[in-house]
C-alpha cells in the first residue's frame, strides 16, 4: 500500500509540475503577444500591439519608445490610399517645407519577413532603403492605410510578389484593404487594435511636394503594456 501511495503521489506531483510549466509558458507567450503601445497625435490616438513573431523589431521599438525617441517627431510622409510614415529623428526641429526621410539611428535591423504577417490596413511596418538584404531602418516606420481591392487586383499582386495568398489575406485585402505588393519586401511587426480611423484622418491632410503634410503631424508614443 505504501509503495502504491508513493507512486500515485509521484504521478500527481509530475502532473502538477507539468501543468504549472504549461501555464507559465502560456502566460509568458501572452505577455509577449499583448505588448501594447499608444501613438497620440492631434488627429486622435492609436493603440497598437507588437507581434511576438518579430522579436528583433519588437525589442528595438520598445527600446526607442521607452527612451522617448519618437516624442515630437513627425509623420513626415503621408500618401492617401497608401500609408503614413514617421520616425525620422531629423523631423523634430525641421523647418517648414524641408524634405525629410533620410534620418536614422546608425544601424539596421535584420529582416523578419513572415508570410502570415501582411500589409492589411492598420499594420505597423518598418521602412527601409534599397539594401538587398531587406534590412529595416533602425527607427523609421509606416502604418498602412491602403484600400479595398478587387479579385483581379489581388491576382495581379500575387503575380507581382510571386506567391499565393491565403484565403484570410485575400478576404482582408478585399474588405478592409491594404497594400499587398509590399508583402515579402518589408517587415510587418504590429497592428492597430484601437483607433483605426485615425489613419484615415492623417492620410487626408494636405501635403507638399515630397508628401510632407502642409501642417506638421506630430506624434507621442508610449508603452502601455509590456
Amino acid at each position: 500500500m505504501k509503495k502504491i501511495f508513493l507512486i500515485c503521489l509521484g504521478l500527481m506531483l509530475a502532473i502538477g509540475t507539468n501543468t504549472f510549466a504549461q501555464k507559465k509558458k502560456k502566460s509568458m507567450e501572452k505577455a509577449v503577444t499583448d505588448t501594447l503601445i499608444e501613438i497620440t497625435t492631434d488627429y486622435g490616438t492609436m493603440k497598437l500591439k507588437l507581434y511576438k513573431e518579430t522579436p528583433l523589431h519588437r525589442a528595438n521599438f520598445i527600446k526607442l519608445v521607452s527612451e522617448g525617441f519618437y516624442d515630437s517627431l513627425l509623420f513626415h510622409r503621408v500618401i492617401k490610399g497608401f500609408m503614413i510614415q514617421g520616425g525620422d529623428p531629423g523631423s523634430k526641429d525641421a523647418a517648414p517645407g524641408k524634405m525629410l526621410g533620410s534620418g536614422d539611428v546608425g544601424y539596421k535591423i535584420p529582416a523578419e519577413l513572415i508570410d502570415t504577417l501582411y500589409h492589411k490596413k492598420g499594420v505597423l511596418a518598418a521602412a527601409r532603403d534599397g539594401n538587398p538584404e531587406k534590412a529595416s531602418s533602425g527607427c523609421q516606420f509606416y502604418i498602412v492605410q491602403g484600400k479595398p481591392m478587387t479579385e483581379a487586383e489581388i491576382t495581379q499582386a500575387e503575380q507581382r510578389v510571386g506567391f499565393t495568398m491565403s484565403e484570410k489575406q485575400k478576404s482582408d485585402y478585399m474588405t478592409i484593404g491594404g497594400s499587398p505588393w509590399l508583402d515579402r519586401n518589408y517587415t510587418v511587426f504590429g497592428e492597430i487594435v484601437e483607433g483605426l480611423d485615425v489613419i484615415d484622418k492623417i492620410a487626408a491632410v494636405k501635403t507638399l511636394p515630397g508628401d510632407r503634410p502642409e501642417t506638421d503631424v506630430r506624434m507621442t508614443i508610449k508603452l502601455i503594456k509590456n
